[in-house]
């Protein structure tokens, strides 16, 4: 079970599951494997593999996507990966498949603020992967913590996320709203979770202001 999920419907659910395909496809078409991908009721992706190759393939899909471990076979200390559900004045409540796990304000350690403000001022947009420590107490990773500094350390203007919609899809947008030179590149996130990267002169609020009307999304800033 992949580190990412797929959660809309009808059309972009079909082309959600196209794009998967294709990444899968990128990553382990030169292995002994056969593959085919699924949704979960929980809207997690898994991905079931056959062949003489086919734990290499699990151990390369799960080193880019993430791996999702039911709590029986999570041990404290170890790192895992779950997706931003909620949130609230406590902290950050974890999706990992078969449960959610709370990280409190306190084990965030992404600096003043509270759990809503602190998301807000690192762009993080729901359903995004996001790495944590097990234990009695969660603890977010340092690869989280890293990476949420990084954004806002960076060369630019800053970012735009977005979740929703597949790295394709915000490329098309960005590109159908006239602004294909404001920005550097699209990371990916998740599946359905993208980083817009502008460029020095782009202004992220502003962009959000001209593409929101053609996302069906939640979108968010990081500032530099």
């Amino acid at each position: 079970m992949l580190g990412t999920k797929c959660y809309v419907g009808g059309d972009a659910r079909d082309r959600a599951l196209d794009s998967m395909g294709s990444l899968i496809r990128n990553d382990i078409d030169e292995l002994t494997v056969s593959w085919s991908v699924d949704i979960r009721d929980d809207e997690f992706i898994t991905v079931t593999l056959t062949g003489s190759d086919a734990t290499v393939a699990s151990n390369l899909l799960a080193e880019t996507w993430g791996e999702i471990y039911p709590s029986t076979e999570r041990t404290d200390g170890e790192i895992y990966t779950g997706t931003l559900s909620s949130w609230d004045e406590n902290g950050w409540t974890l999706d990992v498949g078969d449960e959610h796990v709370m990280i409190p304000a306190s084990e965030l350690g992404l600096g003043q603020g509270s759990p809503t403000q602190i998301r807000e001022r690192f762009g993080v947009v729901q359903h995004t992967p996001v790495q944590f420590i097990a234990g009695e107490t969660p603890q977010l990773a340092d690869s989280t913590r890293d990476q949420l500094y990084e954004w806002t350390r960076e060369a630019g203007s800053g970012r735009v996320n977005v979740n929703s919609a597949t790295r394709g899809e915000v490329r098309a947008t960005v590109n159908r709203a006239g602004h294909a030179d404001d920005i550097v590149t699209v990371d990916r996130l998740g599946l359905l979770e993208q980083s817009v990267i502008c460029t020095e002169d782009t202004d992220p609020p502003g962009l959000i202001a001209s593409i929101g009307s053609y996302l069906r999304a939640e979108l968010k800033c990081v500032l530099t």
